[in-house]
């Protein structure tokens, strides 16, 4: 049987109307470590809004970030390139001072290529970078991130006396605070009704100290029934001395001096206090959504940045390769994503080329980043590849679904077993048996690892493997220096 000339003419002809693409919710979460519901890493946890969103999404339990630190890890995810393959390591450079990167395609400008409108307000990249009036990365801009209002007077006297190093509980209005005038702004977007497709990204600064609460929050979290970080009293005794540099003094202040202050129990209320009324503007976003008709045809992204340890290890703050300076929250969710759990390794540097595939757009050929769409469809999908961390040159922490690696630059090393010890509290290098476990894990470190780019600053590392300098913000570290208790 013949097929008419036209019919035949028409099958080989693109559709008149393509399927629309799916908007997309960005949401960004400033120093959020798993004290997530849906994440078990607090008993005390209480986030209703983002158990709800990762109970009909794909919830990723072992995800981590590329660097435990804000403009670092920020620039790797927006680039797609690891820090290692950029020198990007401290809290400068922005990426588009170096000429090598400044007509990179980053996620926004792929996005914008494709037909989205961008909007954004809050921490996306580190500070203000890419917020500038001539050369923002996004179409349209909200307030910026900030830790307001301040008290009077520090709350706090930290042994750095930083501003920002601060926490507590004083008299101030929910409605004042920055992360609640950067969901005003997103929900007054979604409520102009954007065009479509729109790319609406949203970065809450807390709960990134300064982590100031009101007694709402508070009363969430009472003191009777909050528990603190399980520790070890000898936990850094079998971790090499190389692991104090990454963290060698900064302006949070250790385990010991909060315990001496009586801060410990202050610091991890206030932290979880602050998750929670973060937990409460997402909450916002969600009903935003659904009251506009965006909430079958918008895909919603939600990660941090890094973890942060509250006494685990010894210490607070971020500047670290274990699990608690890793590990993020990600969480994928809207059309085309199934529902579940996976505990697959995952890395925030996924996140450009999986949005990249369920947009339908080819991925950017410079991306080092695997798409997560296998995941996404089924949870139980496995990866062959695991997640790594990269803090300064040369030091890296490689995570697969049940193992811990960390090779310092000096070559020291550390094992754990995730599923026995979770708390990362025993180093199984040098103890038998391991031996394949290393090598499997070895392999993944970074054949080559740039030196810090030009204008590198704040909290830099550096190691000379010849002459066993260490140099720290400038200055050297030498081998009988004491470990700074303090901060």
């Amino acid at each position: 049987m013949r097929i008419p000339i036209l019919l035949f003419l028409l099958q080989l002809a693109p559709p008149l109307f393509a399927a629309p693409k799916p908007n997309i919710l960005f949401i960004a979460i400033d120093d959020q470590n798993d004290w997530i519901g849906c994440m078990g890493g607090h008993p005390n946890a209480k986030t209703p809004h983002i158990d709800k969103l990762a109970a009909r999404g794909t919830l990723f339990t072992n995800a981590h970030c590329q660097s435990p630190l804000c403009n670092s890890s920020r620039a790797s995810l927006m680039m797609g390139l690891r820090p290692d393959s950029t020198g990007i390591y401290g809290l400068a450079p922005w990426f588009r001072d170096l000429e090598e990167f400044k007509d990179l395609t980053a996620l926004p400008q792929h996005l914008k290529a494709h037909g989205y409108t961008t909007y954004s307000a809050g921490k996306i990249y580190h500070g203000n970078y890419g917020r500038g009036k001539k050369e923002s990365e996004f179409d349209h801009l909200g307030p910026g991130a900030t830790g307001a209002p301040f008290p009077e007077k520090k709350l706090v006297n930290t042994p750095s006396n930083m501003r920002l190093v601060d926490w507590g509980l004083f008299p101030h209005q929910d409605e004042d605070k920055g992360d609640y005038q950067i969901a005003d702004w997103a929900v007054k977007t979604l409520d102009s009704k954007p065009e479509d497709p729109f790319f609406l990204s949203t970065g809450f600064f807390l709960p990134h100290v300064p982590c100031f609460a009101t007694e709402k929050w508070f009363t969430m979290h009472p003191e009777s029934e909050t528990q603190l970080a399980r520790i070890k009293r000898d936990d850094r005794d079998d971790t090499p001395r190389f692991s104090w540099y990454l963290h060698w003094s900064l302006p949070e202040p250790r385990l010991r001096w909060l315990e001496e202050h009586d801060e410990w129990m202050n610091l991890t209320r206030s932290y979880l206090a602050c998750t929670s009324f973060v937990d409460a503007q997402i909450g916002r976003l969600m009903e935003a959504l659904e009251r506009n008709g965006y909430a079958d045809n918008t895909i919603i992204v939600l990660w941090s940045d890094h973890g942060w340890h509250i006494g685990e290890k010894g210490i607070t703050g971020k500047n670290s390769l274990w699990d608690d300076g890793t590990r993020v929250p990600l969480i994928f969710a809207g059309p085309g994503i199934s529902k579940g759990v996976s505990t697959q390794p995952a890395e925030l540097l996924d996140i450009y080329p999986t949005l990249a595939e369920l947009i339908e757009t080819k991925a950017p050929a410079h991306l080092e980043g695997l798409s997560l769409v296998p995941q996404l469809k089924d949870a139980a999908s496995k990866r062959d590849r695991p997640a790594i961390t990269t803090h300064n040159h040369d030091n890296h922490g490689v995570r697969s679904e049940n193992w811990r690696y960390i090779r310092y630059a000096d070559g020291s090393e550390e094992l754990y077993d995730m599923q026995k010890d979770p708390n990362e509290w025993t180093n199984l290098i040098g103890k038998p048996g391991y031996e394949k476990i290393i090598a499997e894990h070895q392999k993944w470190i970074p054949k080559v690892s740039r030196k810090p780019a030009p204008g590198s600053r704040s909290r830099i590392l550096t190691y000379d493997s010849e002459t066993m300098e260490v140099v720290w913000e400038g200055k050297k570290i030498l081998p009988t220096d004491p470990i700074p208790m303090d901060r």
